[in-house]
C-alpha cells in the first residue's frame, strides 16, 4: 500500500513540475432580476509554484523507499 501511494505521489509531482497550473471556465450570473437572468463565462486560473511539484515528488520517493524497507 505504501509503495502505491509513493508511486502516485511521484506521478503527481512530475505532472506538477511539467504543468504549473491550469485554466477552467465557469458560468457566473451577471444579472439576476426576477425572470431575467444573464450569465457569462468567466475563466478561472489555478497556479502553483514549481517547487511544490518537487516537494511532492521527493515525498513520493521517501514514501516509496520507506515502505520498501519494511
Amino acid at each position: 500500500m505504501g509503495r502505491t501511494i509513493g508511486v502516485i505521489l511521484m506521478i503527481i509531482g512530475i505532472i506538477m513540475l511539467a504543468w504549473t497550473g491550469f485554466t477552467y471556465t465557469k458560468k457566473e450570473k451577471v444579472i439576476d432580476a426576477g425572470p431575467i437572468q444573464v450569465s457569462a463565462d468567466k475563466q478561472k486560473t489555478v497556479n502553483w509554484p514549481p517547487y511544490v511539484g518537487g516537494i511532492v515528488l521527493i515525498a513520493g520517493v521517501v514514501v516509496f523507499v520507506g515502505s520498501k524497507k519494511k
